[in-house]
């Protein structure tokens, strides 16, 4: 029997039993659309998960810091360890050499430091950031209220939610006004006679006038330690000319260095791609600096959200394998029905075979179908959570966001996965269709 007159025949046994096959078929389409809006929502969050990581920076950067040899009281040789001959001190020097690496597109340092801020008369004890420019697009200060810096060295600032509303309940009112920065700043001390590093730092107080330009709801995270930490945040250019005493000067203090120049305790290094922060990370650490990235954390991540879509597909599955027993209940019960329809085609001449391809075909119309309508109930189902949850965020003054996700390899996938476990759920109806004695069904009523 040709494949054409199998469809045919199968769309007329279909319809002649429009209501219990159409029941069927939704069951079906309740089964899919379960897997494709579990699977979506996986989706989705593995999607918003890997883009607010990669657009903070994170993933693409590499952390330096230089290697530590102490040294002891007095001047003298490290005591803790063999000086390493590579080991460099991280000072302006090896930041444009590492700048001009392949492939390395921003090197800047992590500077934060305590401070006394004076607003309306009053003290608060805070933590200040510098940020650099390329953080504007890190997401961190979308909807934020206010804007960003006007250039990398204005004497503006932005502060974190939290501490706005500190300085006032009323955070909106704070734009346009004037802080007092009160801070420390750092003074290299010369090296004392027999010693051939310098011999320290003094620590003078300092005052600034900043302008309070915006408020961030969110705390801003780019580089190791990110900016988090930090709740009055201005641009990283200025925050280099303040020359401000910092947590880690002290270590500083004892390490072994030669160099008299102003050193960083730390930079971050970003490059174009995660494809080449390996490569990259092997190269500062030739050059004689310690190095390490986030590379392991994004694995974990691929490999947590891997488990997780597996078990959103097993939970999702289960309705579609409840929906497999109507199926074969309905091609059971279309056996019952048709015996003698069935007696008749092997009368004229349609083989074991025909019989069984008969009943697949059926099986297979109502899996596409099936699949189809679950494959957009699930689409639906998704954009209802996400319109939902993003009618939430609204409320508590959060940006919206996409927790749901559709691509077309999992269209694919719910429309062909229904259509494999129609024709599995079909091959007993159609083995038991086919062993029919067309005698005995001829004799049938």
């Amino acid at each position: 029997m040709k494949f054409r007159d199998l469809s045919d025949l199968a769309f007329r046994n279909l319809r002649e039993g429009v209501l219990r096959n159409s029941l069927t078929t939704l069951g079906v389409a309740v089964g899919v659309a379960s897997l494709v809006a579990m699977l979506s929502l996986g989706v989705g969050l593995q999607q918003l998960a890997s883009s607010r990581l990669a657009k903070s920076g994170l993933f693409d950067s590499i952390f330096v810091t230089p290697k530590t040899n102490l040294r002891r009281p007095g001047g003298g040789p490290p005591a803790t360890r063999t000086p390493d001959a590579r080991a460099r001190p991280l000072d302006a020097d090896a930041r444009a050499e590492i700048s001009h690496l392949p492939h390395v597109i921003e090197v800047y340092p992590q500077i934060r430091f305590f401070t006394e801020v004076r607003y309306e008369g009053k003290p608060f004890a805070t933590m200040v950031a510098g940020m650099p420019e390329s953080s504007k697009s890190s997401g961190a200060f979308d909807g934020m209220q206010g804007s960003f810096y006007s250039s990398p060295n204005a004497d503006e600032t932005i502060l974190q939610a939290e501490f706005a509303k500190e300085l006032n309940p009323q955070t909106a009112s704070l734009i346009g006004k004037d802080l007092i920065l009160r801070y420390a700043e750092r003074q290299s001390l010369a090296a004392q006679p027999g010693e051939e590093s310098s011999g320290g730092f003094s620590v003078v107080p300092k005052d600034m006038h900043l302008r309070i330009i915006g408020v961030v709801e969110t705390e801003p995270a780019s580089g190791f330690g990110g900016f988090g930490s930090g709740r009055l945040l201005i641009p990283l250019p200025l925050a280099e000319t303040l020359r401000a005493a910092q947590v880690n000067d002290l270590r500083d203090i004892l390490r072994d260095s030669s160099s008299d120049k102003p050193t960083y305790s730390s930079l971050t290094v970003r490059v174009k791609s995660p494809a080449l922060v390996e490569a990259t990370e092997a190269r500062l650490k030739d050059l004689g600096f310690s190095a390490f990235s986030l590379l392991d954390a994004s694995k974990s991540l691929r490999i947590f959200f891997s488990v997780f879509d597996l078990l959103l597909g097993i939970f999702g599955s289960l309705a579609l394998a409840v929906a497999t027993l109507g199926i074969i209940n309905t091609l059971v019960m279309a056996i019952l029905e048709r015996r003698r329809e069935i007696g008749v085609l092997k009368a004229l001449g349609a083989a074991d075979r025909d019989v069984k391809e008969l009943f697949f075909v059926e099986a297979g119309v109502m899996g596409f179908f099936g699949g189809m309508l679950g494959t957009l109930l699930g689409w639906l189902i998704g954009r209802s959570l996400t319109l939902g949850t993003n009618l939430y965020l609204h409320r508590q003054n959060l940006p919206g966001v996409d927790i749901s996700s559709v691509p077309w390899w999992l269209v694919l996938f719910g429309i062909g996965f229904a259509v494999l476990v129609s024709l599995a759920a079909g091959l007993y109806p159609a083995l038991r269709a086919a062993r029919l004695d067309p005698v005995q069904a001829l004799r049938y009523e």
